[in-house]
């Protein structure tokens, strides 16, 4: 089973050849997680974008916005 890294105060989302003892956000300690389904099959607006600090952005709708989990 694949497991993410994500932050434990900013919930922020590491790539995986992110190296980081703590989050490259606020500074928090990072916890594991199993990670989500494979979203990035589905199509260019589903496709995974990590910024300069190697955090994956939040999701984007085809119309504008950003997509947020429930």
């Amino acid at each position: 089973m694949e497991r993410e890294r994500i932050c434990a105060q900013c919930h922020a989302a590491l790539a995986t050849e992110t190296v980081a003892d703590w989050c490259p956000a606020c500074g928090g300690s990072l916890i594991e997680r199993p990670a989500p389904p494979d979203l990035s099959a589905r199509g260019p607006v589903d496709a995974i974008v990590v910024d300069h600090r190697g955090i994956v952005l939040p999701r984007r709708h085809a119309l504008g916005g950003i997509i947020t989990p429930q």
